[in-house]
């Protein structure tokens, strides 16, 4: 893969954890709504996360350095989806695992 495509496929998936990271903060806040304080907590914290690495792969991409800035990416991908995952499922008490 040339330079000019690396960068581009960085540039679509930070493009796309921009728009994709709204729907996981608004899910994290209806968790929150719902009375789970703890896991709210929890999925905050980890969408943090997701934005630092987001906020890095910016970073290494404006440095030229595409492998890092892949990997940053990617890695805000994981947690973000992570997030959506776990507030899809409102009732995430162990007792109701089966």
């Amino acid at each position: 893969m040339k330079l000019n495509e690396e960068a581009g496929r960085i540039k679509k998936d930070i493009a796309l954890f921009e728009a994709l990271s709204l729907g996981a903060a608004s899910a994290a806040g209806a968790a929150s709504a719902a009375g789970a304080a703890s896991a709210a907590g929890a999925r905050e914290e980890v969408l943090s996360l997701a934005k630092a690495y987001f906020e890095d792969a910016k970073y290494y991409l404006e440095k030229g350095d595409f492998f890092t800035a892949f990997g940053c990416i990617n890695y805000a991908h994981g947690l973000a989806d992570g997030v959506r995952k776990l507030s899809s499922q409102p009732n995430d008490k162990p007792e109701n695992r089966t």
